[in-house]
């Protein structure tokens, strides 16, 4: 099923990244361009990057030019992200675009990809949740609290990994339709963010 492929390379890319463990590290995608792998893995990297900056950028200690250096690095962070969640569902447009659409088929609440996008942070979730479960220099009652939140976590896994490959059925059966909107985040638009326009004129 689709959700197993893609949480199986989520899973591959956290685990690549903490082998260095640094957010400067170099980004190698294993994944050749045309195939949905390659977009799955780099929107993975992507999400994991972005948690361990909004790790450090939550230092107490941390200095005001810092602080705002990682700040600009995050909100970019942000636009890559929406910026793949918009290819990944291109992808699903063009591979359904010849499916008959039923009389009766519904529109989902999210696209394929915008779902795609919350099991790469739940993955992201569970891998750090089990880091905290199996602290060793830790309190057995933290070990026992991380091991619940872990349970509950790897039952949201089933349930969205479920309702993914559900959709996805659905539409290539016609029972639902894809329609896709640009996020149109404005904060970074010149023309629409009245502070960096106001810097323009």
């Amino acid at each position: 099923m689709f959700s197993k492929k893609a949480f199986d390379i989520f899973e591959e890319s956290i685990s690549k990244y903490h082998i260095l463990n640094r957010v400067d590290q170099e980004f190698a995608n294993p994944y050749p361009k045309n195939d949905i792998t390659h977009l799955l893995y780099e929107k993975n990297w992507i999400d994991t990057v972005q948690w361990h900056f909004e790790d450090i950028i939550r230092d107490p200690q941390i200095e005001p030019k810092a602080a705002l250096d990682l700040k600009r690095k995050i909100d970019a962070s942000n636009q890559e992200r929406t910026d793949l969640v918009e290819y990944i569902d291109s992808y699903f447009l063009q591979k359904y675009a010849e499916i008959k659409v039923l009389p009766n088929a519904t529109i989902n609440t999210e696209s394929p990809a915008w779902a795609i996008d919350r099991l790469s942070i739940l993955a992201l979730k569970i891998y750090h949740m089990r880091e905290e479960a199996e602290r060793t220099d830790a309190s057995p009652a933290h070990r026992q609290s991380c091991q619940q939140k872990l349970s509950v976590l790897s039952e949201q896994k089933k349930d969205l990994s479920t309702a993914i490959d559900q959709l996805l059925t659905d539409i290539s059966e016609g029972k639902k339709y894809m329609k896709v909107y640009k996020q149109m985040k404005m904060y970074n638009d010149e023309e629409l963010n009245p502070i960096l326009r106001g810097q323009k004129q």
